[in-house]
């Protein structure tokens, strides 16, 4: 299986930072960065993730949610690392494909063929007020931009050959001018002459990561990415997911393999189950529940809550039509399925989200985890995890030392990297491009 560390904040429990047992160095320490990044990498993680935000959010005085720049970051990054891949999250709405290509290319360049590119479409009012409100459109147009915008980049990617530099000192000639063209686009949102003004890049292309679960969501994963990003609550959901996007990828006449379905796992681990719950329960103790009402909030495109009692049971219809948000609507979609079958209470409903956001949290002794990440790999619901620990660095000490020989003895993951770059840990073709 494929493991790859999300790294936010001081962990992704939202009270992690008051937590005795996270890091104490600020999140704009880039050493912080880099420890885990060489934890996982000593781990024989796939990749690190950073992810991005476009604007602060309103509850800073309790929360830290802002750290530093993800492309930035990752290569500072590359420089203290050699194997492990590095993926950035990077908006279509709010960059230009032109830059987005040569900050991703400078990546892979620098790293020597270890850049991702987590592609995410925005939508944000914050973001919206900081970049003059360019972007501010709706799910669908979103995601029709986001097209165009994969046409430039792949093509600016793609403008040179492999074999374009020459480099030849004593005839005078760096490259070969036939091999390298200009893309031409004329797009009605990105018109783009090109080409892009760097070599082509160790990995050709930067691997494609995507996030996106809605319907439109699946279908823009299905032509472009090499790895999903997904989150889920229970098993069957992930399932559901994985059947249903892996058809979609088969329908684009692309190899169902190429195409990585990595969801989202929390696991809060300790010696025995009691331990963990204990664990839990210490980071549950640390939050405050109007803080966790207000990022429900965020998260369903600023509905008010605040009407809702803490401890009253929820129903579907305390909450607005996801279909209708323009928001991130696959999460807020599972969280009204949750709510529908579980029926909890606005308190016991912000403690699941507080731990990790709508994704999958599991609570128990090293085996316990292992067990469930065998069970997801084995039966349809994952191709490796989205790995999420809820205090860093120390949860991701504990299942590096614990979880990881468990699942090397069972045959579920590498010994060592076979390759250098994180196409090759990932099993993907490197693209071709061709020139007349």
């Amino acid at each position: 299986m494929h493991i790859n560390l999300f790294i936010q904040s001081r962990g992704h429990h939202e009270s992690a930072w008051r937590h005795p047992k996270s890091s104490p160095l600020p999140l704009t320490d880039i050493r912080y960065t880099v420890e885990l990044a060489q934890k996982a990498e000593a781990g024989l993680f796939d990749s690190i993730f950073l992810a991005d935000v476009l604007g602060l959010w309103n509850d800073v005085e309790s929360t830290p949610f802002n750290w530093l720049e993800p492309i930035t970051s990752l290569a500072a990054v590359a420089m203290a690392t050699s194997r492990i891949g590095l993926i950035a999250t990077c908006s279509t709405t709010y960059t230009e494909p032109y830059n987005l290509a040569r900050q991703f290319a400078s990546l892979d360049h620098i790293s020597r063929g270890r850049a991702a590119w987590n592609i995410v479409t925005t939508w944000s009012p914050q973001a919206g007020a900081n970049f003059g409100h360019i972007g501010q459109f709706g799910h669908a147009d979103r995601y029709e931009r986001a097209e165009e915008f994969m046409t430039v980049v792949k093509g600016l990617w793609d403008s040179w050959a492999d074999d374009a530099v020459l480099d030849d000192r004593a005839g005078g000639r760096y490259a070969d001018r036939r091999r390298v063209r200009a893309i031409d686009h004329k797009g009605p949102n990105y018109p783009v002459l090109g080409p892009l003004n760097m070599p082509r890049t160790p990995q050709g292309r930067p691997v494609f990561v995507q996030a996106g679960s809605s319907d439109t969501g699946k279908r823009f994963a299905a032509r472009h990415a090499e790895a999903v990003f997904t989150a889920h609550l229970e098993k069957a959901a992930a399932q559901a997911f994985y059947a249903d996007l892996k058809q979609l990828v088969a329908a684009e006449g692309r190899d169902v393999r190429h195409v990585l379905i990595l969801p989202g796992i929390n696991p809060v681990i300790g010696a025995t189950e009691a331990e963990a719950e204990r664990y839990a329960a210490e980071l549950d103790a640390l939050s405050d529940p109007e803080v966790g009402r207000h990022r429900l909030s965020q998260r369903f495109g600023g509905h008010d809550f605040s009407r809702l009692a803490l401890d009253e049971p929820l129903s579907v219809e305390d909450f607005p039509d996801a279909s209708k948000n323009e928001a991130s609507r696959s999460r807020m979609e599972a969280v009204v399925a949750l709510v529908a079958k579980e029926r909890p209470t606005l308190r016991q409903l912000l403690a699941k989200l507080a731990g990790a956001r709508g994704h999958f949290t599991v609570t128990g002794p090293p085996e316990k985890i292992a067990d469930v990440m065998q069970d997801w790999f084995e039966t349809g619901a994952a191709d490796g995890f989205n790995l999420m620990p809820p205090v860093l660095p120390h949860q991701l000490d504990l299942f590096i030392a614990e979880v990881v020989p468990l699942l090397r003895k069972r045959g579920l993951f590498r010994e060592a990297y076979e390759g250098e770059t994180l196409r090759s840990h990932l099993g993907l073709s490197r693209p071709d491009v061709r020139f007349g």
